[in-house]
């Protein structure tokens, strides 16, 4: 059953409880009401019969009539007892058939209070009258409550079509609410499904607020990145490590092959070691980028955080730039910092962040044959953003959706050695930090890499 059903019912099971429950007290309520109200009227008749029976000598018996008459209700199947008690022998004279009698001791015991009783729906009322001439007199009225009957019964039905009525509109309520209030959970699981192995770069539309929806979409587009990195990580490992590592392998095994043919000199011999020299460290370089590479596509959790300043970590990134690139023209620009030390910090990895921006740095001053770099930090509503700006041959527009994959190099890059892994690397890794990494570039005039990472304060 899903779960707006089960929401429908039991918004209705709970309503339908509190309906039955309003009207269980009401009926209650009512039918107390209208019996007290008989009884009253039913006690009222055997008092002003009692008085009829034993004093008229002190009040005319036409002016009881008449007042009985005019404001006194004559109650349906209305009946007058008048019995004889003998106190002497404690006996009963001609009791009214059908009644115990224990409720004739009842009215003798109450001394003139009235007494009710209730046999097969007819309500009798008893009171004991002491006659001149030390008579004893039970005087007793009964009614049927007919109009109480009828009003219950009415009542009852009405009570009844109200509630199932009721049941109806507030299931038919909850189905329409319900529906409309898991409509999101709907969207989003039909968006989800339509999310493959094929289409892992598609995303959740999140919008703004803090509602429960909303950080579900963020919850489930962070995992289809940490999926799309480990996806693409391990696809293009696979698909193409062997291809970047079998041209310093052929490289390796031919030289020492044609080496290996005939004696040589010295020379030959030191030439032939030389190159397969440069080609292992080639293809060492190539192995540890795959590893890292590989690597990046793991759980962040799994790293090891620490606060990270963003503006020395910028410094060391010079440094590491200027050993591997002497001549470079590296600028560093930090603009107006925060005076609080916190806002330049992020939760992260610290070799991992320098082994991104080092990447980008260096491919910046490589591919601008080493005109001047910028490095900027700004820090702007909590979010560090760091720049890496060059002027050198740029990206091809129609090739700068395809930078992120691995392996892949643009086709004005041939002049440059390079794997085609630093831009992949660095983007997992920024991924990892839950940050973003975006390229702006224009062909001949330069590009600008800027990374957005968000500070814990």
């Amino acid at each position: 059953m899903k779960i707006q059903t089960q929401t429908a019912l039991l918004f209705t099971v709970l309503t339908a409880l509190l309906i039955l429950f309003i009207s269980f007290t009401t009926y209650y309520f009512i039918s107390r009401f209208a019996s007290n109200d008989f009884l009253k009227r039913l006690e009222l008749r055997v008092r002003v019969a009692a008085k009829l029976r034993f004093e008229q000598n002190k009040v005319s018996t036409a002016t009881y009539q008449e007042l009985r008459r005019q404001y006194l209700e004559v109650l349906p199947k209305e009946h007058e007892y008048l019995l004889t008690w003998d106190s002497v022998s404690n006996t009963i004279k001609s009791p009214v058939q059908g009644l115990p009698r224990s409720f004739y001791y009842q009215i003798i015991e109450g001394q003139g209070k009235t007494v009710f009783i209730e046999k097969n729906n007819v309500h009798y009322a008893g009171i004991l009258y002491h006659a001149e001439g030390g008579r004893h007199c039970i005087v007793i009225k009964s009614a049927v409550n007919e109009y109480a009957n009828r009003l219950l019964y009415t009542l009852a039905r009405a009570k009844i079509a109200t509630f199932v009525v009721g049941v109806l509109l507030v299931f038919t309520t909850g189905i329409i609410f319900s529906r409309k209030t898991f409509q999101p959970v709907r969207q989003l699981i039909s968006k989800v499904q339509d999310i493959s192995a094929h289409n892992l770069h598609l995303r959740l539309e999140t919008k703004k607020g803090k509602d429960e929806m909303t950080e579900l979409a963020h919850t489930f587009n962070t995992m289809l990145d940490r999926l799309q990195t480990a996806f693409e990580t391990q696809n293009n490992f696979v698909s193409n490590a062997s291809h970047e590592l079998r041209t310093p392998l052929t490289t390796i095994m031919g030289e020492a092959d044609i080496a290996l043919k005939k004696a040589r000199t010295n020379e030959e011999y030191r030439q032939s070691l030389q190159v397969i020299l440069n080609e292992a460290g080639k293809l060492d370089h190539l192995t540890s980028s795959l590893l890292a590479l590989a690597q990046s596509g793991f759980d962040g959790k799994k790293q090891r955080l620490s606060l990270v300043r963003m503006d020395e970590l910028l410094w060391e990134v010079k440094q590491a730039v200027d050993e591997l690139h002497p001549n470079n023209q590296v600028q560093l620009h930090f603009g107006e910092l925060p005076p609080n030390e916190q806002q330049l910090s992020v939760e992260g990895n610290y070799h991992l962040l320098k082994l991104a921006l080092t990447n980008i740095a260096v491919n910046a001053c490589k591919y601008s044959n080493d005109r001047l770099v910028q490095l900027t930090l700004q820090v702007v509503k909590q979010k560090i953003r760091i720049g890496i700006i060059d002027n050198g041959i740029g990206i091809p527009a129609p090739e700068l959706k395809y930078v992120f994959e691995p392996f892949y190099r643009a086709s004005n890059t041939n002049r440059f050695e390079g794997h085609g892994v630093g831009l992949p690397l660095a983007r997992n890794i920024i991924r990892l930090h839950k940050g973003e990494l975006v390229i702006k570039s224009e062909e001949e005039k330069g590009t600008t890499v800027e990374i957005t990472l968000s500070s814990p304060s």
